[in-house]
């Protein structure tokens, strides 16, 4: 049978017949290999796309018959939406607290931060006497293994006895901490770790606010995770504030018993413990009953602790330790605070220094100036505080070049380490005139310029005098002088508040003043060293007089790495040298003819200026001689009113007692631009030799200076060689010798 060749397929048909359509349907193999591809990827996009949806459709279905199938009710539901609303509320808290945190973590990228700032110094006064150590040895002078077990227990016990536990922040320790304060009504229990409180020793300030706890608990889970517990306790030991200005065990062990750490017995070792809580409060040379009452709690703690039994420190309850009296030291603790502070700040800029961190420094300070600022201060407070309400005094005396001799940073550094002198930022009231005037010099006005006293409002602000009333048309001399507020008030709306702000930082004010209308009356905050500082440039011609304590610094070796002379580049002329003739003339006035009467110096030229704030919170007296510089400031730490207290009154007398004595037998320089004939003023000469005739006595009436002048003849005549010392009322001294 013979096949139709139509009946054949295509698969069975000539080979070499062309395609339809001549052939344009044709696809080259690769290319439809490439296509395949791309719709093999598509479809499988397309069905992973399909198979989630699904995925996620069941399990939402699943979830939403869950939700039906699930009725809570009661307290089942409230646990339920507690529980729902704490998840988020604590993401909400967590994001809160990284932010908090953030400031803090940047301490800890210092490569030194074990280190940082820690110096062993002995200081020296301007005589080259020491008056005192500041300051801790670095961690390895005594090893943690060689410190007795009987302190470490102690520390242990009072301050967290599960450090071993935890993992930074002791949450069972903090909570037992509320419940015990809680049902005390007060702080009886402090509620951080032991990592905590190194974590602010070593990064933070002693601030009371939630942020700085917020950061202290990050930084000690960064503590516990970058150290071993057996580093952080022995920091913790090395880095502890422990009263009389001495940091850790080591120092404290010498200071208070005059013996090395290893040799502590257990009394001495509990009693050390106590000091962690209130240093001040505890610390045996001021307090020894409350001291030995402290360590006989931390034997207590021991003993609940577990570490000992009560037979084991029963000798030490009936034996407590007995500390070295102390009580005849009068260091200047404010002083080697602030002192050490500078240290610091001149090893950023001293590499020096900064390597060799035991060092000598001899400082500016005079001691025999300091007793006589801490005697008027003591005075004035013991013979006022109760009648005129009045609790604090601060000052700080220097050099018009800045060099600071005396400071009291508050009536007892036992009760308060707080540096009023230099930490506390009050309003300076009447006394930042000064700063408004000499603006005003500056922009083309004089003291004989006249400005009325009238009633002036900016605002709905409308000052008002402290007598009540107005006075017309007055001189700016006569307007300083008496303290009129209108007359600065009007200067300032002249000459611009901003500039009068630029003044105030050339001559020393280094804290930010709010430009408000205000200002001008001394509405902002300043500190009571920058006040002196800044009238030191009135009282040294126009120059810059930035505070300095430190003359020398010398390393282990001897070797001077630090001079104040050599190192320190000259001052810088900020004031018109004539206007400040000007404002020294006025401010002359202000002591013989205004507000500021009782701080006259009878035989020396004394200018200054008082200054009391609303209310009576704050009472001020800054004055100057040619030859020092003195702020007084007196209030109450908590702000409340005196009684009345005014810079010319309380503030004024303590700088008069300090600058009567400060200006016995010295020679005498004379305020820049001032003449004292003008104010009839009869000072001693000048410049005299040793050999020349001593100036007469202050305080005693010519009458009895005649007679003791007539006596000193006789004795010259009965005994050539015989010399003989009259003590005066006040502390003045005649030398009656003979030749």
């Amino acid at each position: 049978m013979v096949e139709d060749d139509k009946s054949k397929g295509p698969e069975h048909g000539d080979s070499s017949q062309p395609p339809p359509n001549g052939g344009r349907d044709a696809v080259p193999r690769n290319r439809r290999s490439f296509g395949q591809f791309l719709l093999g990827i598509d479809a499988f996009v397309d069905t992973a796309l399909w198979h989630t949806g699904s995925f996620l459709r069941r399990g939402l279905e699943g979830y939403d018959a869950f939700l039906r199938r699930f009725r809570a009710r009661g307290i089942w539901k409230a646990l339920a939406e507690i529980g729902s609303e704490s998840v988020t509320w604590g993401a909400v808290g967590f994001v809160i607290l990284l932010a908090f945190a953030q400031p803090a973590m940047e301490a800890t990228r210092s490569s030194d931060w074990r280190t940082t700032d820690d110096f062993a110094v002995t200081f020296l006064d301007r005589f080259g006497k020491e008056i005192g150590k500041r300051g801790i040895v670095l961690n390895d002078t005594v090893p943690l293994e060689e410190i007795p077990d009987s302190l470490v227990k102690a520390t242990l016990a009072t301050e967290d006895r599960r450090f071993f536990v935890h993992f930074g922040i002791d949450f069972l320790g903090t909570f037992r901490a509320i419940v015990e304060n809680a049902r005390a009504g007060g702080v009886v229990q402090g509620g951080s770790s032991l990592t905590q409180q190194l974590a602010k020793n070593l990064f933070l300030t002693n601030e009371r606010t939630l942020g700085r706890k917020i950061k202290e608990a990050y930084l000690a889970f960064w503590l516990e995770a970058n150290l071993t517990k057996q580093e952080i306790l022995k920091l913790y030991l090395d880095r502890a504030y422990m009263g009389g200005g001495v940091f850790g065990v080591t120092a404290a062990s010498e200071f208070y018993f005059n013996k090395n750490v290893r040799e502590l017995t257990l009394a001495e070792s509990a009693m050390l413990a106590g000091l962690y809580k209130a240093p001040t409060k505890y610390a045996p040379h001021i307090n020894l009953p409350a001291a030995r009452a402290r360590a006989n709690e931390v034997l207590t703690n021991m003993v609940q602790a577990g570490f000992l039994t009560e037979g084991q420190v029963i000798g030490a309850r009936r034996h407590p330790a007995v500390a070295v009296d102390r009580s005849q030291d009068q260091l200047p603790e404010y002083f080697l605070d602030w002192a050490l502070e500078e240290v610091k700040k001149l090893a950023r800029r001293v590499p020096a220094l900064a390597r060799d961190r035991i060092v000598t420094v001899r400082t500016t300070f005079d001691p025999a100036l300091q007793k006589q600022a801490d005697l008027a201060v003591e005075t004035v407070l013991r013979e006022n505080a109760a009648e005129r309400d009045v609790k604090e005094a601060a000052l700080t005396a220097m050099t018009p070049d800045g060099a600071v001799v005396a400071m009291v940073g508050g009536r007892s550094y036992g009760e308060s380490q707080f540096n009023r002198a230099v930490n506390a930022l009050r309003q300076p009231g009447s006394s930042f005139k000064p700063f408004v005037y000499m603006t005003a010099f500056m922009n083309g006005y004089s003291p004989a310029s006249i400005v009325p006293d009238a009633p002036i409002s900016i605002g709905g602000w409308s000052p008002r005098n402290y007598s009540g009333g107005f006075s017309g048309p007055v001189t700016l001399k006569n307007a300083l002088t008496r303290s009129i507020n209108t007359v600065p008030v009007r200067l300032a709306q002249a000459v611009g508040r901003d500039k009068i702000v630029e003044t105030a930082y050339a001559m020393g004010i280094t804290n930010e003043l709010k430009i408000s209308k205000s200002l001008p009356l001394g509405a902002s905050d300043v500190s009571i060293i920058d006040m002196a500082a800044s009238y030191a440039t009135f009282a040294n011609g126009g120059f810059r007089a930035a505070p300095y304590g430190i003359l020398e610094v010398t390393n282990g070796a001897g070797q001077v790495i630090y001079d104040h002379d050599r190192d320190e580049v000259a001052a810088k002329r900020v004031l018109p040298a004539d206007k400040v003739a000007e404002m020294n003339d006025i401010l002359v006035n202000v002591v013989q003819n205004g507000t500021a009467r009782r701080a006259q110096i009878e035989g020396v030229v004394a200018a200054g200026k008082t200054g009391t704030t609303s209310a009576y919170r704050d009472a001020w007296f800054v004055g100057y001689t040619g030859n020092f510089v003195a702020a007084v400031w007196m209030g109450n730490d908590d702000f409340t009113s005196t009684r009345r207290v005014t810079g010319g009154s309380l503030p004024a007398t303590i700088w008069q007692i300090l600058m009567n004595y400060a200006h016995q037998d010295i020679d005498l320089t004379l305020i820049p631009g001032v003449d004292p004939e003008a104010y009839h003023i009869t000072t001693k000469a000048v410049a005299r030799t040793e050999e020349e005739n001593r100036p007469a006595p202050r305080l005693l009436k010519r009458q009895t200076q005649s007679v003791l002048e007539e006596i000193g003849e006789a004795l010259k005549a009965i005994a050539p060689r015989t010399s003989a010392a009259v003590q005066l009322p006040g502390g003045a001294e005649d030398g009656v010798s003979a030749q």
